[in-house]
């Protein structure tokens, strides 16, 4: 095993380190002489208001707000499918789950063979390698299809591993670490730009585990927040009244969860008192985590200032979903509620993106990224990709915009939290979600009145109109991007699998 503090002394003084150079692809065009570097930065399970930047009034996060405050920050971004293995490889494609065929995380009977992209499916990392940039993973993958496009590749086991001493995978070869996960990925990311080769663009991942559920912080961040209370959200204590049965009977009520029981939350409590302190603990370990992620982000965008790699290299800070954090007296993901689709999205671009730029009503989208990162890097965009490249909207620039997207979840009935199957649309101002496999179940919200999602309006006379409207607005999204649902009446609601 391999001590953290030791990694770099030892991978500098191996044959190849652990991430071992592989040929890359042939450059079939000649890559553009001012191509810049790239560096996606992605966390797992990332609010959209878990940083000081967004207004986070407990958790501080300056290197993180560096980016932002040094680029862009986009308020309207948003996920097509708020789970893991989808949504990565919908920022990876630049295709909707339903067109890239990942439609859950891969465990279960069921959807054990969902997980992973298909072998002919292009990302714009194979794009990007075939142009003649330097290709690398690092971190978590999350999907059951090896690696490809990447020149080389170390990657945590399937949906993270432990935060504590995780087995990775380097190229096909097991190798294991002792320390924090996320200060692996980061010694991994600093030892990757260290020994690139320097005669080429680079677009690297660098993929950390946090802040994934067991929320386990690093040993220096282990007693952060302690004498913080955390406040309470408004709608905690929703009853969920007027809503769907699919919402009801999800496994997902904060009251519930047993990841603190050997952390202060013994199972004796009430469950009213359980509902409250698993708040303050899951809260305070989620915000733990990140305090790793921050100090990394930072160690990396320290590197980028000292070799001369800032001005040339577009940093994007996202998340792969967002997470409730007892909204509504839920934890998880999976809805279509807006802390579960809302991540952060900041890019940072010296020269092309003015700095402290926030755009605050455009909606964009994870379908977009591989569009964005293509056109930035001078590649021509494939006419199948089903996003948008917004560079217009990184340099300030006043487009024709989408003002409606598609929502999509399909893990069930082999899932976690019993979600059933769901789609939906969201404008700026309304949200249609429908259960749709039977009994089907509508809500309808006035976002603009009932931001925080609590008064479902569908079926009701006054609103027959706008629901009218939005589901001729869902079926021509599906058509746009050829969702369609299999022949013959619509399927009977299983029963759900999961825990």
């Amino acid at each position: 095993m391999i001590t953290r503090r030791r990694v770099l002394t030892l991978l500098a003084a191996s044959a190849g380190g652990v991430l071992v150079r592989r040929a890359g692809a042939q450059s079939t065009r000649p890559i553009p002489r001012d191509a810049p570097n790239i560096l996606l930065i992605m966390t797992d399970d990332q609010r959209y208001d878990a940083m000081s930047i967004a207004g986070n009034k407990i958790l501080r996060t300056p290197n993180i707000d560096r980016v932002g405050i040094e680029g862009i920050r986009f308020t309207e971004f948003f996920v097509t499918n708020s789970l893991c293995a989808p949504s990565r490889a919908t920022f990876y494609t630049g295709l909707y789950s339903h067109s890239h065929g990942v439609l859950t995380n891969g465990s279960g009977e069921v959807n054990r063979n969902q997980g992973g992209l298909r072998p002919e499916q292009t990302t714009f990392m194979h794009l990007l390698q075939q142009a003649g940039y330097e290709t690398a993973l690092v971190g978590k993958w999350h999907l059951r299809s090896d690696p490809s496009g990447f020149d080389q590749w170390i990657i945590l086991p399937g949906g993270g591993g432990p935060y504590v001493d995780p087995p990775m995978t380097a190229n096909g070869v097991k190798v294991k670490f002792r320390g924090y996960a996320d200060d692996i990925v980061a010694d991994q990311t600093l030892f990757f730009l260290q020994n690139r080769t320097k005669e080429r663009p680079f677009c690297l991942l660098m993929n950390f585990k946090a802040p994934h559920r067991n929320w386990i912080p690093a040993p220096r961040f282990a007693h952060a927040f302690e004498d913080i209370d955390i406040p309470v959200p408004r709608t905690f204590e929703d009853k969920l009244e007027g809503r769907p049965d699919a919402l009801r009977k999800t496994d997902m009520a904060i009251a519930d969860m047993p990841d603190f029981k050997d952390r202060g939350v013994p199972e004796t409590l009430s469950r009213e008192e359980r509902k409250k302190r698993n708040l303050q603990e899951l809260v305070r370990n989620y915000y733990r985590t990140l305090l790793s992620v921050d100090e990394n982000v930072g160690q990396v965008l320290e590197f980028l200032d000292k070799n001369d790699l800032a001005r040339n290299t577009v940093v994007i800070f996202t998340s792969d979903n967002g997470f409730f954090l007892g909204e509504h007296g839920l934890f998880d993901k999976r809805l279509m509620y807006e802390p579960s689709i809302r991540v952060p999205l900041l890019i940072r671009y010296p020269g092309r993106i003015a700095a402290g730029s926030v755009d605050s009503k455009d909606m964009v989208l994870n379908v977009d990224v591989a569009p964005t990162l293509l056109e930035l890097a001078g590649i021509p965009v494939p006419p199948s990709m089903q996003g948008r490249s917004f560079v217009p909207l990184l340099e300030g620039k006043q487009v024709p915009w989408r003002d409606a997207f598609l929502y999509e979840f399909y893990e069930f009935p082999d899932a976690d939290h019993c979600v059933r199957k769901n789609r939906g649309v969201r404008t700026a101002r309304w949200k249609l979600i429908q259960f749709w496999e039977q009994p089907q179940e509508w809500e309808l919200y006035d976002l603009q009145n009932d931001a925080d999602e609590i008064h479902n309006l569908a079926g009701r006379a006054d609103h027959a109109k706008i629901m009218t409207e939005l589901r001729g607005r869902l079926d021509e999204l599906r058509r746009q991007t050829g969702d369609v649902d299999p022949p013959g009446p619509s399927p009977v609601a299983l029963q759900c699998h999961g825990r």
